[in-house]
């Protein structure tokens, strides 16, 4: 799709924008990039991403699930034990997001420059 029809009417766009929106959400990113490598425990993932609530992890984990990129596999044993991995749909997002974190680690040092440069224009 043309970046050009993202700026169609919100109506049209709305499922479009609302995955986007999950995946690069600040813990949809996250959460991608933890699974990318191998499957998580629910404990696990979440010493993985570090400062994330559970509940917040428990919602993103569900919205994920529910748009095909993270798989809920409930094992009936007890205690019972759930792991976490990605779908075909999840490891190709997870690619995506994963250049998007690489750009972003590689040229922080320009945006910090270009915050203070702001900053300083506005003191």
């Amino acid at each position: 799709m043309a970046v050009s029809n993202w700026n169609q009417g919100a109506e049209d766009m709305c499922p479009y924008r609302l995955v986007l929106e999950h995946v690069t959400s600040r813990w949809g990113v996250l959460v991608l990039i933890a699974l990318e490598g191998r499957s998580h425990r629910f404990s696990e993932l979440r010493r993985a991403i570090g400062r994330v609530s559970e509940k917040m992890l428990t919602q993103t984990l569900q919205t994920l699930e529910r748009d095909g990129l993270v798989h809920r596999d409930a094992k009936p044993v007890i205690p019972p034990r759930v792991d976490y991995s990605l779908t075909e749909l999840g490891r190709e997002a997870a690619a995506q997001v994963r250049g998007l974190a690489a750009w972003t680690e590689r040229r922080m040092a320009d945006v910090q420059k270009a915050r203070t440069a702001y900053d300083e224009a506005r003191s």
